[in-house]
């Protein structure tokens, strides 16, 4: 009788930390979404090159892989709530950096100073996601009486909406740059930012996902076979969306002569779909008991899938078919559909294969490998459109998609047992 009467109480609990975590990272998500779309559109204003504009989002890529790294240890250390803290703080000392940028500068303290203040919210950006994904095993595992399919459907929701809340950051980032300024826009956001980190201060428990911090170097990067290998293919698969899609697609569209109102509108409604199907992929992908025997064959599946999609979008690019704009717009549309469940079946099989005690590493030492892909994927988008146009970037992402779906290949489909010395 007492079991019966305490389950609804921690499940009740469980589901109230999912939803806050999960709306304070909406908050942070819609402005980190509006920051690109204010950092790019001013400077393409400003007549800055498109690799130029791609360079100004390496640092914020590059600060990812350390603050992931970092982030994971400190959330398993110091508890989540302390993390997505720290995260919103650094967040809005980023925004008032940038801020401060002066006209009167010249083109190169400009870049300097927008790179650096980029690079802090890169390191917010992924503080908070260690955080957040970290938070979302932890209230999980407490509300297993749910079934056996609730982390995947957290953590499907969780990555789903997040992208959607990303897509309207984008059309966010034009409204205020257009109503308020670059200026008074990031002041706009940072005031935000100070609403959801009262949330958060007020309603995260403190000691959430606080536990025994890894001791050594060593013993932080000591992963088990599922998380190193899904990590490896985390570079491979964002470095391969990243590649043609930072660069490589709105500068194409706009040379057909597309405005950039009518890109940036595109990429928003894209993110927005990509969110939703990344959202609906519970229902999309079949499930299994045991979590892995039949997910594990639906991430090398849809990787395989989604590494032929560039191939043909470059085959159309190669004999310039007539509207080819048409033909990379649908082939956008696929990809972004078949990278959506890839995306959302990886973030599920990271929680899966993580431990328990230390998520927030676990989570972090994985998420690190996906701000790898993302710098990796940004500085080669600018690259390989200067050398080859869309064709190479389209090429460049079919090989690593290639490279991420052999490594789901060697992807355990059973969790290994604890050995009896850490029972």
């Amino acid at each position: 009788m007492s079991n019966a009467t305490a389950s609804p109480p921690a499940t009740n609990t469980a589901t109230r930390n999912y939803a806050i975590v999960t709306a304070a990272y909406w908050g942070f998500t819609l402005t980190d979404g509006a920051l690109r779309m204010l950092v790019l559109l001013h400077f393409y204003r400003l007549g800055y090159s498109p690799f130029t504009l791609a360079f100004l989002f390496l640092l914020y890529e590059a600060a990812g892989v350390l603050a992931n790294l970092i982030g994971g240890w400190l959330a398993t250390r110091y508890g989540i709530q302390r993390m997505l803290t720290v995260g919103l703080v650094t967040q809005i000392i980023g925004f008032t950096l940038l801020s401060l940028l002066n006209p009167a500068w010249t083109a190169v303290m400009s870049v300097a100073w927008v790179v650096v203040a980029q690079g802090i919210c890169g390191v917010a950006k992924d503080l908070t996601k260690t955080a957040s994904k970290s938070a979302i095993k932890i209230t999980a595992d407490q509300a297993k009486n749910q079934g056996s399919g609730q982390l995947f459907k957290w953590v499907a929701w969780f990555t789903g909406s997040k992208n959607a809340m990303k897509g309207l950051g984008f059309f966010l980032g034009g409204l205020l740059l257009d109503a308020l300024g670059f200026q008074h826009a990031l002041w706009a956001m940072a005031a935000l930012l100070v609403l959801v980190l009262a949330g958060v201060v007020g309603y995260v428990p403190p000691l959430m996902g606080k536990s025994k911090a890894s001791r050594s170097a060593k013993e932080l990067f000591a992963k088990n076979a599922g998380i190193n290998t899904l990590a490896a293919a985390r570079v491979a698969l964002f470095g391969a969306r990243d590649v043609w899609f930072v660069v490589g697609v709105p500068v194409f569209l706009y040379s057909q002569g597309w405005t950039f109102t009518m890109v940036g509108g595109f990429l928003a409604a894209w993110t927005i779909g990509y969110g939703l199907v990344q959202a609906l992929a519970p229902n999309i992908v079949q499930r299994s008991a045991d979590g892995l025997s039949a997910e594990v064959p639906a991430a090398r599946w849809w990787s395989l899938a989604l590494a032929l999609i560039p191939v043909g979008i470059a085959a159309a690019v190669l004999l310039q078919a007539p509207n080819l704009e048409w033909w990379v717009v649908g082939g956008l549309g696929l990809f972004g559909f078949a990278f959506a469940v890839n995306s959302s079946v990886h973030s599920y099989l990271i929680l899966a294969y993580a431990g328990s005690e230390k998520a927030a590493e676990d989570v972090g030492f994985y998420y690190a490998a996906n701000a790898l892909g993302r710098f990796f994927g940004t500085l080669m988008s600018g690259l390989l459109y200067q050398w080859g146009g869309l064709l190479y970037a389209l090429v460049g992402s079919a090989l690593m998609l290639f490279t991420c779906w052999l490594l789901t290949l060697a992807l355990p489909t059973r969790l290994a047992l604890p050995s009896p010395e850490t029972t």
